[in-house]
């Protein structure tokens, strides 16, 4: 015969378990500074090259164009954003003012899986123009890594990935928060080689929001 479980017995497990689980606000921003620490270092080390052509491609570029998915694609709005307040001419692929692309331009994606379709396609168009891809991913081995001109590679999770031994976050959050971080990374290094002041990009931020 079952042996009867009390009321209060499975509520105290019930409560154990929750506060096993729950984590407060404070934890979860040291879990991932800790994350997004470790994971810009291992850029650092596995794409030191990567980094440093790439940011030797964008400030050579005609004019960069950023492409991404979702949250990636509002981390590299930021990128452009600031290539614009560098005075590089910067364009949001999918916008209705933004120009085609051609020989001399430079493509800035990003895309965990490497898979995503449409970032495929622009890079493949990118390709037959004779443009330059930079691309931030996880996988190197990817479409869109064998299609890289300069491949950044990120040690996170892809977006549909649950294995919490590559990160505790949901998603792709530590991707995205690592796209945020190599594109404001690739600016200031820009920015300091420039010569230029702060005083000197203050005038081309909007002055019309």
């Amino acid at each position: 015969m079952p042996t009867a479980v009390s009321t209060d017995t499975a509520d105290s497990a019930d409560s154990a378990h929750s506060a096993d689980t729950a984590a407060t606000v404070t934890d979860a921003l040291t879990m991932m500074t800790t994350e997004l620490t470790i994971a810009a270092a291992a850029v650092s080390d596995v794409s030191a090259e990567a980094l440093e052509a790439s940011a030797q491609e964008i400030s050579g570029a005609r004019r960069v164009f950023v492409l991404g998915a979702g949250r990636s694609g509002l981390a590299l709005r930021m990128t452009a954003m600031r290539l614009m307040h560098l005075g590089l001419e910067a364009h949001i692929v999918g916008d209705a003012t933004t120009p085609a692309i051609g020989e001399g331009d430079l493509l800035l994606v990003a895309s965990g899986s490497g898979t995503t379709s449409s970032i495929v396609s622009a890079a493949e168009k990118t390709v037959e123009v004779g443009g330059v891809i930079v691309a931030i991913t996880t996988d190197p081995d990817s479409t869109l890594g064998r299609l890289a001109t300069h491949t950044i590679v990120v040690p996170a999770a892809k977006k549909l990935e649950r294995d919490s031994t590559v990160s505790q976050q949901y998603a792709g959050g530590l991707f995205e928060q690592a796209v945020v971080l190599i594109g404001d990374a690739l600016f200031h290094s820009l920015w300091k080689r420039s010569g230029q002041s702060a005083d000197d990009l203050w005038p081309r931020h909007s002055n019309i929001e």
